[in-house]
């Protein structure tokens, strides 16, 4: 299968640390790829190699099925958004975005216009950036990355410092992108946010990528359960399919899983005890995205 980005083995080290290492990410077209990590896990490091604003130290990435060496033009289809977006405080937003229009050869004086109303900025265009908040800033900033139409996206947590209304009219703005074909990365620790928007799920931790998932695999592995533990998961698999559940999985050190008939525990273990198998623990376990998050990462950190 093709990707529009494809990373192999990225690593990037600093002395003897290794703030990436081997990440190998695959990005299709029409993605909202979702990078989840802690603060320092690596994700603006990723984001800066595969945008080519830093080095791999090894390894390598395709965009757009070409090498970063063999780009060309194609560079110029991909927007950025990280961290401190490239804004010359002392002019005003339309200026900025005038000036980006102009190296992409945007030569239209409506279209700066057009984007600062995509952001909602259409009423402080004309006022110098140095005056703005952090979160216009930000709207600006994503005006930015949109110059051009991109075909590739790449934005870090780019709904810091806005408020639930602005939240949602950038999430609106990516998912109607998304409609004509554009293809994200984005990087947000506001899981429950990015799971509204995202796809596809790269989860790092220091480092290193811990999972790949797609939006489909992820609510498989949340979804709602019952765990139960017997001293005989071959014989308790039998009583299970007796009683008519099929949904289950078993797992190293005889856990079993069941995804189904969440209100028969008593019937489970009634038939388990029936046949001499003793019921070491069941429980109904709820887990939410958050929840497989923190678990996937090791759990919660102490403050």
């Amino acid at each position: 299968m093709s990707y529009l980005l494809e990373t192999d083995r990225l690593t990037k080290r600093y002395g003897s640390k290794n703030a990436l290492d081997g990440v190998s990410i695959h990005v299709g077209e029409g993605d909202i790829y979702g990078l989840v990590g802690r603060n320092g896990a690596g994700k603006t490091t990723l984001m800066k190699i595969v945008s080519g604003l830093s080095d791999a130290t090894s390894g390598e990435y395709k965009l757009f099925g070409k090498n970063k060496n063999a780009l060309g033009n194609m560079v110029l289809e991909k927007g950025l958004l990280i961290e401190d977006p490239g804004i010359y405080p002392s002019f005003s937003g339309y200026e900025n975005l005038r000036i980006k229009c102009i190296a992409h050869g945007i030569n239209d004086k409506k279209e700066p216009m057009r984007l600062l109303e995509m952001v909602g900025l259409e009423n402080a265009g004309k006022k110098a950036v140095k005056k703005y908040s952090f979160g216009m800033r930000q709207r600006l900033g994503i005006a930015l990355a949109f110059v051009g139409d991109p075909k590739l996206l790449i934005l870090d947590e780019p709904i810091n410092g806005f408020d639930p209304e602005g939240i949602r009219d950038i999430r609106e703005m990516i998912l109607e992108k998304k409609k004509n074909g554009t293809t994200f990365v984005i990087s947000s620790h506001i899981l429950g946010e990015l799971s509204k928007i995202a796809t596809k799920y790269g989860f790092i931790n220091e480092g290193r990528l811990v999972e790949e998932s797609t939006t489909e695999e992820l609510l498989e592995k949340c979804k709602s359960k019952v765990e139960l533990l017997t001293d005989n998961a071959p014989a308790s698999t039998a009583v299970l399919e007796d009683l008519g559940i099929r949904d289950y999985k078993v797992f190293d050190g005889g856990r079993i899983e069941i995804y189904e008939a969440f209100d028969r525990a008593g019937d489970i273990t009634n038939a388990l005890a029936a046949r001499r198998i003793a019921t070491l623990g069941i429980r109904k376990k709820y887990d939410t995205l958050e929840d497989y998050y923190i678990n996937l990462m090791g759990g919660r950190r102490e403050n």
